[in-house]
């Protein structure tokens, strides 16, 4: 009785394959079948060979929500070169609030504002790439993975001992109040004032200005070696004495995981405006470098990603399924249209000719 229900079991089973057996002896090789099935294999390589490099490219997410970090303070990188002697001026951050930053964590150092060669070539080549970022919008994803968790790089100046010190080199980080606020970069030493602050002016000859500069880096946040900020290499020279630069900053900050680094910075927008000082036609203000930041209150998080093991090979197992599929029916349209084309070829030449009586 078991045997008899094992053989009926297994008469079901073989009813139910989707896939008989041919005989080999029902089977029939052709030139044409082989040829088609060479093209078919190399497809099927080429394709998949292709499938694996985009399995293992990866590719950046951006999503967006409301930023609600608001107790924490907000860190300024600053590396700027101003073209007048560190005793004439001074750098320091007034925030919204009126208050006063100090700048201790700046440091001041005498050096010469025209570049080496090698230095020079640096420069154009951070140029380059700054004009190619504002156009190709898709290399940032690139600088993103490029990004690594580490040191600042070590920017080499040249040494006042060697050449003429008439420059200022301006470097460090300041943590300030996440509140919309000025950095600026003026004439004179900033002192204490119960209005906010001043900076000692009166003794420094109007001669003495020179607010041509280049800035080598400002960034907010945690410094990242491999992320270019959109004004990394900015180059201003002035012919006026007097003249004024500003800089309007939008401060985004930045969630960024990659598989190198994982940290929060910021990213940030920004728009330029510069002019003369001339109070007897109207211009006035006050001579120097003005970055006036404001915070954004939405947040971007940066992830990247990368294709899920079972969704390659699905994607394998459709291209060589879908391949092998076609290549078959199109095997059997050509050689069916051969076959009836030769049909008809035959029966022309075997067609009686009738003779005319």
């Amino acid at each position: 009785m078991r045997r008899l229900t094992k053989k009926k079991a297994l008469t079901l089973v073989k009813e139910l394959d989707a896939f008989p057996k041919v005989p080999e002896s029902y089977v029939e090789s052709t030139a044409s079948g082989g040829t088609v099935s060479l093209i078919a294999f190399t497809l099927m390589a080429v394709l998949a060979f292709l499938e694996f490099f985009v399995y293992r490219n990866t590719w950046m997410k951006y999503e967006y929500e409301v930023d609600k970090d608001f107790s924490s303070k907000l860190r300024i990188n600053v590396d700027i070169t101003v073209a007048m002697r560190c005793q004439y001026i001074g750098a320091d951050v007034l925030d919204l609030a009126e208050n006063m930053v100090a700048s201790d964590g700046l440091k001041y150092e005498p050096v010469n504002f025209e570049l080496s060669p090698e230095q020079r070539l640096w420069h154009m080549t951070l140029l380059h790439i700054q004009e190619r970022l504002r156009v190709e919008h898709a290399l940032q994803d690139l600088i993103f993975k490029a990004a690594i968790k580490g040191a600042p790089p070590i920017v080499i100046t040249i040494s006042p001992s060697h050449c003429v010190a008439l420059a200022c080199r301006i470097h460090g980080h300041m943590y300030v109040n996440k509140v919309a606020g000025n950095f600026h970069v003026t004439v004179g030493k900033s002192i204490p004032h119960p209005r906010g602050h001043a900076h000692l002016a009166a003794l420094v000859s109007h001669d003495t200005y020179n607010f041509s500069h280049r800035i080598d880096q400002l960034s907010f946040g945690e410094v990242i070696p491999g992320i270019i900020n959109p004004l990394d290499g900015t180059e201003k020279v002035s012919a006026e004495s007097n003249h004024m630069f500003q800089y309007f900053i939008t401060i985004v900050p930045t969630k960024l995981n990659t598989y190198k680094v994982s940290a929060e910075t910021n990213q940030y927008s920004v728009t330029e405006q510069e002019r003369v000082i001339n109070h007897a036609a109207g211009s006035h203000g006050v001579s120097g470098i003005f970055m006036k930041y404001d915070i954004s209150s939405l947040m971007v998080k940066v992830t990247e990603q990368h294709m899920p093991l079972w969704q390659f090979l699905v994607r394998l197992c459709g291209i060589i399924g879908g391949i092998f599929s076609t290549t078959g029916m199109l095997h059997s349209v050509v050689g069916f249209l051969i076959d009836v084309f030769c049909c008809r070829f035959q029966m022309g030449i075997y067609r009686p000719l009738k003779v005319n009586q």
